[in-house]
């Protein structure tokens, strides 16, 4: 309590700060309204001086925010309001703007992103879907081609050919002074970045400044799971199928524990033994049985903690992943470690290639990079804390531009789903014949159907809008707020898409929000409800509720399951009416805060578990730029490296037979070594010591002639270690991957899961630095040169 006190008053105060900056730049409205165009433009050459003189962002801001608000009205047509610089000045000061519904995040953005461009560094604004990229980059950017500074778009949609896959096309993007994309973009890119085998191969600059567009979603509900580039498929397993066999024959609470709760489920002992009966095998958690149990956790997991039309859906004979939020197709996202293929094999699609995780980064971990980070939502504030304990930007709630009309209604709640259905259809009906527009939003796809259904016995014509047919959204919500329009659909509607009351509308009461169940936290209620009443229109909104929905099921309160089964039925004497006692209301509340902390929770854990991740990412990468990107002599380093690796084989080998040391000899040093002398397999570890290092030397002698220059030689070792070292960090970020698999048993057997992670990935870490450096001495050693007419070398590495 004593924090969000604290809070409070510091919103107050940079409030109350932002206001004066705020009244500043409106007196400058006239004056800059009689510059000519060629004189507003010219602002931007002048404010990059003045900073090469030494003035600070902070110093022009009052000047670069009338230039700017001046440029969109000049542009656009149109003019940001007080509220808007407001919310402009907390973005440039590194805040998240809480901005309702319909207050114009989009123009506010303009502002702060002009402002900060003008460094030369580069300023990004993320936004959380292609659509809303590129209708803001390709709108907003004319006003900044007009004030002199170059747009970048990242991102691009579905259903365009626009290719900017290539590096050249991907550095302009990132090269602009300001750059429209998306958060799975930027995460992708910057692990795809991080891969580039040279510095003509880097895209990305050093990560300056961002503005984070729906902030929440993407800060918080989003980053509860790690974004994954993949590359080589491992060999399909055949044991998908016979494990999804496997699972269908087990019996709940018996054979295995499935928590819904805490997203838990495993074999119980009894299981175990079942198992080993039914596969064959003597032991379920040997070493040689590894493979077959963490199938076996595969298809639990798919069975019991995805859900179709919830977690996925299946399309064109695919598995498509939704965002639980907002209820989109993730296009191009895949899970990992088999988890896809074995709801593929549940779902009976085709199966595709597993592949390996080259690179794995987090949304706390991608946009902590960036020095100076801000944000937009309409719901913030409910969330203050856990962004400045994970992000350290605190929430700004910046007025509306005019008071809010619309009408909260307080929650309907019914035993029942069928009582919810009928009594949701009935208001429906009621605001549907005097020609009130409804949007009717669902959580799921499954419900959004069955609304839909319904609404079609009752002759209410009306369009439905859900995962399956996202490719309509932005026209369909355009339509919301028609005269007599009902528009059915998940969570995911009017996500960038204004909802524009028709002629008549208004008078009637405006657009009627009517949500069909409350969501896994109190910030979807209020992003729901914030599609009605925007800009001071009228407006309401209305939840009805069940004792059967999933929110109750899961995280309500023992009494209410008990309610509702002694009122499960339809001769009771209040059926049909909702439930009057304040207890229910506590209860939905009580469900609500339990779900909202199991997401922060799972949050922390999603962190902890990428602490070490971060730290190796980290490491790995910072070794990668500089081998690419400085003059390193690595002569001297791999001579080191040698002796390291000829001593740890003597050492793990101390009493070696004469075909482990020839076998070591041809696998890591030369294959001209046929046959090992009789002396040295009698030789002590310092003779052959001595005599591996001496056909290393033999060897580079041999490749410096066919390359011919030291600078020759420099880059042959830097590919050869650069080379190592992608190939070890790949194979170690899928066992990270893998290892959060299976690392959730051992938490069974009253141990952490993530100290016991910490401890596996820090063995494993070791275990990768011992594998690069074999593999440097590999690829040095085996390698080929060859050396065409014109002098350019090709390497052949084994």
């Amino acid at each position: 309590m004593k924090l969000r006190n604290n809070t409070s008053i510091l919103n107050k105060y940079r409030l109350f700060k932002i206001r004066r900056i705020t009244k500043k730049i409106i007196k400058l409205e006239s004056e800059y309204r009689q510059m000519t165009d060629e004189e507003l433009s010219g602002q931007t050459i002048k404010f990059k001086e003045r900073l090469a003189q030494g003035e600070t962002l902070d110093d022009l801001l009052v000047e670069a925010f009338a230039t700017a608000r001046e440029a969109c009205y000049r542009i656009l047509g149109q003019f940001p309001y007080e509220v808007q610089v407001m919310g402009g000045i907390a973005l440039h000061q590194g805040c998240i703007a809480e901005m309702r519904t319909g207050e114009g995040k989009t123009l506010t953005a303009t502002m702060p992103l002009y402002l900060n461009a003008l460094m030369g560094k580069g300023a990004i604004l993320v936004t959380t879907n292609a659509y809303l990229a590129v209708r803001d980059g390709e709108e907003m950017g004319k006003v900044y081609q007009f004030l002199g500074l170059t747009v970048g778009i990242g991102a691009k949609e579905e259903d365009t050919d626009t290719n900017q896959d290539s590096e050249e096309d991907r550095e302009s993007v990132y090269m602009a002074d300001i750059t429209y994309t998306t958060s799975a973009t930027l995460g992708f890119d910057y692990l795809s970045n991080n891969l580039a085998s040279s510095a003509e191969g880097k895209f990305l600059r050093d990560f300056n400044y961002v503005i984070v567009d729906e902030a929440d979603a993407v800060l918080l509900d989003s980053a509860q799971t790690p974004l994954i580039i993949s590359g080589f498929p491992r060999v399909q397993s055949n044991l998908f199928d016979i494990c999804n066999q496997f699972i269908l024959t087990l019996k709940e609470g018996e054979e295995f524990f499935f928590d819904p709760d805490k997203k838990e489920v495993y074999l119980t002992d009894k299981g175990n033994d079942y198992a080993e009966s039914y596969f064959d095998i003597a032991e379920l958690y040997s070493s040689e049985s590894w493979e077959l149990n963490r199938h076996i956790n595969l298809a639990l997991r798919a069975h019991y903690l995805y859900r179709k039309n919830f977690d996925y859906v299946v399309q064109d004979d695919e598995i498509k992943l939704l965002d639980n939020r907002t209820g989109r197709v993730l296009e191009g996202t895949r899970l990992q470690s088999g988890i896809h293929q074995a709801i593929e094999t549940k779902e009976k699609v085709k199966k595709t290639k597993e592949s390996r995780a080259m690179g794995s980064v987090t949304y706390q971990s991608l946009f902590n990079m960036f020095p100076k980070i801000a944000g937009m939502t309409g719901t913030g504030h409910q969330a203050e804390d856990e962004l400045i304990e994970t992000y350290h930007v605190p929430v700004v709630s910046i007025p509306t531009n005019k008071p809010t009309q619309r009408i909260d209604y307080p929650d309907k709640i019914y035993a029942t789903l069928p009582e919810k259905l009928y009594a949701t259809i009935e208001m429906v009906k009621k605001l549907h014949a005097k020609g009130q527009p409804v949007l009717l939003i669902s959580g799921t796809v499954e419900i959004t159907q069955i609304y839909s259904k319904m609404l079609l016995q009752e002759g209410i014509p009306h369009s439905t809008l859900t995962a399956n047919n996202v490719a309509k959204e932005a026209l369909i919500i355009q339509e919301a707020g028609q005269y007599g329009t009902v528009t059915c659909a998940t969570i995911m509607a009017g996500r960038g898409t204004d909802i524009k009351l028709g002629q008549g509308v208004a008078e009637l009461g405006g657009l009627a929000v009517i949500g069909t169940e409350r969501m896994p936290n109190s910030r979807m209620d209020w992003q729901l409800r914030g599609r009605s009443g925007r800009q001071g229109e009228p407006g309401m909104s209305q939840f009805f509720v069940s004792l059967e929905d999933e929110l109750l099921v899961n995280n309500g309160p023992e009494w209410v399951k008990k309610y509702f089964k002694k009122n499960n039925n339809t001769e009771r004497r209040n059926y049909g009416q909702p439930l009057k006692s304040k207890r229910f209301k506590r209860a939905l509340t009580h469900a609500q805060t339990k779900s909202e902390d199991g997401a922060i929770s799972s949050r922390r854990f999603t962190i902890e578990y990428d602490e070490s991740m971060r730290i190796q990412r980290n490491k790995v990468y910072a070794l990668r730029d500089k081998l690419m990107l400085e003059d390193v002599d690595l002569s001297a380093k791999v001579e080191k490296i040698v002796f390291e690796v000829i001593g740890d084989f003597l050492q793990t080998h101390p009493k070696r037979s004469p075909h482990q040391l020839r076998r070591y000899i041809l696998d890591n040093f030369t294959y001209e070594f046929k046959k090992i002398p009789e002396d040295l397999l009698l030789a002590s570890d310092t003779q052959i010591e001595d005599l591996l290092f001496l056909i290393f030397k033999k060897e580079m002698k041999k490749k410096a002639r066919i390359v011919q220059t030291h600078e020759g030689m420099s880059e042959f070792y830097r590919l050869a270690v650069l080379k190592a070292i992608d190939e070890a960090w790949i194979e170690e970020v899928d066992t990270l991957q893998q290892l959060k698999g299976v690392i959730t048993t051992r938490s069974t057997a009253q141990k952490g899961s993530v100290s016991e992670y910490y401890k596996e990935s820090l063995r494993s870490y070791k275990e990768m630095t011992r594998q690069i450096q074999q593999k440097i001495v590999r690829n040095i050693m085996l390698s080929t040169i060859e050396v065409d007419k014109e002098g350019r070398f090709s390497i052949y590495f084994v």
